[in-house]
């Protein structure tokens, strides 16, 4: 059982890993085009993207599992590409985890592109730097600790991940089998020794996650704080 719950542990943290790089990969472009987009379609390109955060994950895993079968053409194409099969299998719930947990890695980057604003970007084109330039060298200094929430808050959300995993890829041990299907085998099982252990650890990793999300951000806020009293200070005395 040792075995097999440090299997899933390994299986866990490829996926999270995998899925975590994919989301800042197309993650990126997509909020750095919901921030500069000024369309009317905005508001339904930012809804479909947060759509996870309300939707059941089983109906999102239904969906997937219907779309992912041989008999339906995304499926359909996988298994002519690569021979295999593309529902219950490792890059079944690779791709559900990215969808499922794309707000997460979304959001908090539109947030820092929409606060960066242009000014920077425009005294930069000035100088010479092209597009790619411009980013490596003047968007991702000051945004980078939004890139780490981003990818923290990704990482952490598909870690505890369970009816969309469970709905495409079942419970195939070496496979599909992470922590939260684990636990819950545990806990069916009447194995409450191992299903504490479990969420134990699953509940330390959390909060290790967040505290390190809200240390980053603490400069930030203060930061903040100090700006709104000094100009407090500049309204209560005009002659400042």
């Amino acid at each position: 059982m040792i075995n097999s719950d440090l299997q899933a542990l390994i299986t866990t943290l490829e996926m999270a890993t995998l899925t975590t790089i994919i989301l800042l990969i197309i993650g990126t472009p997509l909020a750095w085009y919901l921030a500069k987009m000024t369309s009317r379609f905005k508001v339904i390109i930012e809804a479909v993207v947060a759509l996870p955060l309300v939707l059941p994950p089983t109906v999102l895993g239904f969906y997937l599992l219907i779309a992912f079968s041989p008999e339906h053409l995304p499926g359909k194409l996988w298994q002519q590409a690569t021979g295999q099969q593309l529902a219950f299998s490792f890059s079944a719930i690779v791709i559900g985890s990215v969808l499922y947990s794309l707000p997460f890695v979304v959001q908090p980057l539109q947030k820092a592109f929409e606060q960066l604003g242009d000014t920077l970007l425009e005294a930069g084109a000035l100088l010479g730097a092209g597009p790619i330039d411009r980013f490596f060298s003047i968007v991702l200094p000051l945004t980078k600790a939004s890139f780490i929430t981003a990818a923290s808050l990704g990482f952490a959300h598909t870690v505890g991940e369970f009816g969309v995993i469970l709905m495409i890829g079942g419970n195939i041990p070496g496979e599909t089998r992470v922590l939260s299907i684990a636990l819950f085998d545990h806990v069916e099982a009447f194995d409450y020794a191992r299903a504490h252990l479990l969420s134990i650890c699953l509940l330390l990793g959390s909060m290790v996650l967040l505290a390190a999300i809200y240390w980053l951000n603490l400069p930030k806020i203060n930061k903040a704080k100090g700006l709104s009293s000094q100009a407090n200070r500049k309204e209560g005395n005009p002659d400042d």
